[in-house]
């Protein structure tokens, strides 16, 4: 999807989930109480200031990330869309998606969620057997998801579930297996994730006293290898590192991440993209629950931080975000944005060597990482980017 100055997404982050997973380092909170009127009311509130600082504006998409959202009520979810839709000109195809875990609770609020407005579900199963969802520290079992699978599609017109591998003690035989169970249930979207130890984890911890042992390198780029090769077959190519999808059935509001569109985040630890008069700035919310509601309450909104930024910014911003795609950085995109081409912004020695290495590769519109080069991407980029 183009970017365009009138279209704008929104993200909405809730916090909370019932238990903190062990490989999660996201914006994720476990509270005992959780004053469900107050965040949503403080929520409000944010969508009222940023609609005061962006103007009338046409949303493409709205993104229910968290924590977990579908803890959240579904009349919570309803007010929040009513809201959106009163302070901007909702797309005629906006699409609107809701993250959940296929807890039997929780799936049990899904046509209620699709009632409220939600368009599309993106579920959080993660794996598809029991003891590795309980090594995972997922509250669901594995019957559990399968089901929640099964009535998503009956109440939601898209679907998306997420899986992680490269787990402890996983084969490439089994990381095989089990994708193709998991493309035998899936609709149009999947998005796969190579298991990382990320620190202030619980599993950062373990790995570091040697109690997690990961599949090598060697395997995991043979994991990837194969995922990419299985969903292409199955109709479901990539279009981003981790994501998967039809064509058309590309989540609309992450390539609003990944081409540098425009977007709002509200709620604790949202992020944000917005053009402020005539400059691009980015915007944090407080990442403390807490912290994030005293200040909506006394001031109206959460914001941390309001960085001004510069052309070199968005030029970094844009070239990390948009090699994450499968059909790269539009060299054309890219000059339109920023008012010169990319060359001056990217190490010319380096990008030759990558040329010749196969990671990187040039045509007319394009600049792109290869099949090769896709999995090295975060390496490569921190040298990539001229200083």
């Amino acid at each position: 999807m183009p970017v365009s100055p009138e279209n704008l997404a929104i993200y909405i982050h809730w916090p909370f989930c019932l238990s903190k997973c062990p490989y999660c380092d996201f914006n994720s909170h476990v509270r005992e109480q959780i004053d469900e009127a107050a965040f949503v009311g403080a929520l409000v509130a944010e969508l009222d200031h940023y609609r005061i600082l962006s103007g009338p504006r046409t949303i493409t998409s709205v993104f229910f990330g968290g924590g977990t959202p579908s803890l959240m009520a579904a009349s919570t979810v309803d007010r929040l869309l009513r809201r959106i839709a009163h302070n901007w000109t909702l797309d005629k195809d906006v699409e609107i998606t809701l993250e959940a875990n296929p807890t039997s609770v929780e799936s049990g609020k899904f046509k209620d969620f699709a009632s409220a407005g939600i368009n599309r579900l993106s579920l959080g199963i993660q794996a598809l057997n029991d003891p590795d969802l309980k090594a995972l520290g997922r509250e669901h079992n594995l019957p559990e998801a399968l089901a929640a699978i099964d009535l998503s599609r009956k109440y939601f017109a898209r679907t998306s579930f997420d899986l992680i591998y490269a787990r402890m003690g996983q084969s490439l035989v089994d990381w095989e297996a089990e994708l193709r169970q998991a493309l035998d249930m899936a609709a149009d979207h999947l998005s796969l994730y190579q298991l990382t130890i990320e620190r202030g984890t619980a599993f950062y911890q373990a790995h570091e006293k040697g109690r997690i042992i990961l599949p090598t390198e060697d395997v995991s780029a043979d994991m990837y290898d194969l995922t990419r090769e299985i969903c292409a077959a199955h109709g479901l190519p990539a279009y981003e590192v981790s994501n998967h999808a039809a064509r058309g059935q590309e989540s609309r509001h992450n390539l609003t991440y990944w081409t540098y569109g425009e977007y709002i985040g509200v709620g604790p630890g949202a992020h944000g993209r917005l053009n402020l008069d005539g400059a691009f700035h980015a915007l944090t919310q407080h990442r403390s629950p807490e912290k994030w509601l005293a200040k909506v309450t006394s001031e109206g909104h959460g914001t941390d931080q309001n960085h001004r930024l510069t052309r070199a910014d968005m030029a970094e911003e844009m070239i990390m975000m948009s090699l994450r795609l499968t059909e790269g950085l539009s060299l054309a995109g890219f000059e339109k944005r920023i008012g010169e081409g990319v060359d001056p912004f990217i190490d010319q020695g380096y990008m030759q060597r990558l040329f010749e290495l196969g990671y990187m590769e040039r045509d007319d519109h394009h600049l792109r990482a290869t099949k090769d080069g896709m999995p090295l991407l975060n390496s490569l980029l921190g040298r990539l980017l001229a200083s």
